[in-house]
């Protein structure tokens, strides 16, 4: 009787563990996409310093999520950071 209780508890368990997985990969790409991408902004100079601290903010916080292991806020953060520095280098 104990093993019918447990065994979906320990299938719940590994579900959630895979959901993490998937979102631990999109994380590491987005920042490492984003911190090449916020590079070479750098290197080219632009008018839109608001946009371009904005990107830097969030891919700090998405990097601190990233070593606490919530890596679903670590992504979401990571390509709003995208977004700013696509502004930023249009001077937005």
């Amino acid at each position: 009787m104990k093993a019918w209780i447990s065994l979906p508890l320990i299938a719940l368990l590994l579900a959630g563990c895979a959901a993490k997985t998937t979102y631990r990969d999109n994380c590491a790409n987005q920042l490492d996409a984003a911190w090449k991408e916020l590079d070479l902004a750098k290197a080219e100079g632009f008018a839109g310093t608001v946009s371009y601290s904005k990107a830097l903010t969030l891919l700090t916080g998405a990097k601190t999520q990233q070593q606490f292991e919530a890596y679903e806020g670590c992504s979401r953060k990571a390509e709003k950071a995208r977004f700013y520095i696509r502004e930023s280098r249009a001077g937005r």
